[in-house]
């Protein structure tokens, strides 16, 4: 499963202090508002190129660091800069992408090793499909507890551990 390439590595240590401390500077968890967009940070999004440069820095003209090579792959909006976001994805690498290459439809990444979809969103109802480890699903909607995934041609419902691209509090239709 190669979804994100390294292109460069930060040579130095002062690079990596720098890094770290713009993201300790804004707190995912804090509920914020981005100041280009007015839509909640942190949110998820999902990549709508198949391949996206994310950047050190929020333009064309910041060192590339990664290139994510997976379309429809999850990733969180962390902060907001003109036509640029910074984004990270389940391992908490990232990055600057342009908003270009971002999509607003939802998708989650299967961590678990099977993850049942369920008829109903309830303990005990049928299994209409599983989804292996790493498969992409899209976020149909989203309780409490349960989300609606669908992915290959199966739609079902799951409890929100086992995959990642949603908040544990979130809901939406």
């Amino acid at each position: 499963m190669n979804w994100r390439s390294v292109r460069r590595m930060p040579v130095t240590f002062v690079s990596v202090t720098v890094s770290l401390m713009l993201v300790s500077a804004h707190p995912i968890w804090a509920a914020d508002k981005g100041s280009v967009t007015n839509l909640p940070l942190p949110r998820f999004v999902s990549m709508k190129a198949s391949e996206g440069n994310v950047r050190r820095g929020p333009s064309l003209s910041h060192r590339i660091d990664w290139v994510y090579k997976r379309r429809n792959m999850p990733l969180q909006i962390t902060a907001e800069h003109g036509h640029w976001r910074r984004v990270q994805d389940r391992d908490g690498a990232g990055g600057w992408v342009h908003y270009a290459l971002l999509s607003g439809v939802r998708t989650a990444l299967v961590e678990a090793e099977l993850l049942a979809l369920q008829a109903r969103p309830e303990t005990g109802a049928p299994v209409v499909a599983q989804l292996s480890m790493g498969v992409v699903a899209e976020l149909r909607q989203c309780r409490v507890d349960w989300c609606e995934l669908s992915a290959g041609g199966y739609s079902g419902w799951a409890p929100k551990e086992g995959y990642w691209g949603v908040l544990p509090s979130e809901t939406f239709e």
